[in-house]
């Protein structure tokens, strides 16, 4: 039991610590949850993705739940999205959701994650929760046993994001890269059936995700950079792993940058409706010079989406999202969705292109670049490394001053010029992350290179 730990997305480990009798202590923690809170006899929707394993860690978990009195609803036949799983959970008015999935790590790795009843990710008040309830299973007589179920995840989503988004996409070419996950036959359907033209390019099932990542970075979506520019496409989309996040290619940018994507399409979101932006500590602040062009709030969160949707909800926003490409909208669960905002991309290409509408933006608020890096750090240093950081402080970073330091997850310096360095211990791996954003790609590269410096100087 010591070797499980939530993180900043559920538990997800190596497949030589991320075993079948702790994904049973697991589920058993979980079904004690439920139970304490009042769902006992409830249903638990549970979900895997693309992993070879994550179908025989799904039905250990669905066994462990119904042994404990609980009904499960799992995907019709094969993997499907999380954030299908989510909206199964919301849609169907779940006690929650399991989801099998280490979203965008190698494939040496699996994960589990806990949906609350909502569609919403789990905050630490219930991950704790389970925690202290992981145990060995313990079964029920057999009469009071639950059933498994499948049903079907992808009409009811799809259903809802057509009619969420409205979307017209006749005369749209779409190049759509599933990463071999689980996005395959579920984002490019949607595109198809909103009337867009799709290709296809790695939307064939490999657990092994072509012996990489499953993460829609620069880096690893080449292929879809140049197919699109091949094929003379209006637009790239990528999934990752589970297809709760997206990347999108532009015939202009190639990749274009997530923080540009947030900024451009919160911005066609305001021509039509109203509400305020939660980004996190991470994320660019054109948001905030969009956000005050429109008269609207910026709420800053720690990163993590489970804080973007806790602050979602309190504020009623009419966006949400942050830079590494996870995103929700209003009327929408509170949870990152990347087929449903595969469909709005697609929407708001089909009015503006995407390269217009970041040219415009940059032509008013001027240049903005972002990019970051990672230092080794075993998890039990982290709390070390931060707590040395805090005493150590610098005056200026890359030669600029430091105005202000918010504190709100690590430490984001904020510099007299408006640029900024954040330095924070990651939730899903053995890294520090460092992050910078500036006005020009130089100094973004030596805000890097001081918070790399300064980080090595304590791990």
């Amino acid at each position: 039991m010591d070797a499980i730990s939530f993180g900043t997305d559920g538990w997800r480990a190596t497949l030589d610590e991320f075993t079948a009798p702790r994904v049973r202590i697991v589920g058993q923690g979980v079904a004690t949850y439920l139970r304490d809170e009042g769902h006992a006899g409830g249903t638990v929707a549970v979900g895997y993705d693309a992993r070879a394993s994550s179908p025989e860690f799904a039905e250990e978990l669905a066994r462990v739940l119904c042994a404990n009195g609980f009904d499960v609803v799992m995907p019709e036949g094969r993997d499907r999205p999380t954030p299908l799983t989510a909206w199964q959970s919301r849609e169907r008015d779940l006690a929650g959701a399991l989801m099998i999935t280490a979203s965008h790590n190698p494939p040496e790795y699996n994960g589990v994650k806990f949906i609350m009843g909502d569609g919403s990710p789990a905050l630490p008040e219930a991950t704790d929760a389970i925690a202290e309830r992981l145990a060995e299973p313990a079964p029920l007589p057999e009469d009071q046993h639950g059933t498994v179920s499948e049903v079907d995840e992808v009409t009811p989503h799809a259903e809802h994001a057509m009619d969420l988004v409205g979307a017209d996409l006749d005369g749209l070419h779409v190049v759509y890269d599933a990463m071999h996950g689980s996005g395959r036959d579920t984002t490019d359907a949607l595109l198809e059936s909103a009337g867009a033209t799709v290709d296809r390019i790695r939307c064939e099932r490999d657990p092994e995700f072509g012996g990489s990542s499953p993460e829609p970075s620069e880096e690893n979506l080449q292929e879809l950079i140049e197919t699109v520019r091949e094929r003379d496409a209006d637009l790239g989309i990528a999934n990752d792993g589970d297809a709760d996040r997206l990347a999108i290619v532009t015939p202009e940018r190639g990749f274009l940058d997530e923080n540009l994507f947030f900024a451009a399409t919160y911005d066609y979101l305001l021509e039509s409706d109203s509400g305020p932006v939660v980004r996190t500590v991470s994320t660019t602040f054109l948001l905030d010079r969009v956000a005050e062009a429109h008269g609207e709030e910026v709420i800053e969160t720690p990163v993590g989406f489970k804080w973007v949707a806790q602050a979602m909800g309190e504020h009623d926003a009419l966006m949400v999202g942050e830079e590494s490409g996870g995103f929700a909208v209003r009327g929408h669960i509170r949870e990152k969705d990347g087929v449903l905002m595969a469909l709005l991309a697609a929407a708001v290409e089909a009015e503006r292109a995407y390269d217009d509408r970041v040219d415009a933006l940059l032509d008013e608020f001027g240049e903005i670049h972002q990019s970051k890096l990672s230092v080794d750090c075993p998890d039990s240093e982290k709390a070390r490394v931060v707590d040395a950081l805090g005493d150590d402080i610098p005056d200026e970073v890359a030669g600029e001053s430091v105005a202000d330091v918010v504190t709100k997850d690590g430490f984001k310096l904020l510099c007299e010029d408006g640029s900024w360095l954040l330095v924070r211990p990651s939730g899903t791996e053995p890294k520090m992350r460092v992050y910078a954003e500036a006005g020009s790609p130089e100094r973004v590269d030596a805000i890097l290179a001081d918070g790399k410096a300064l980080v090595e100087a304590h791990v």
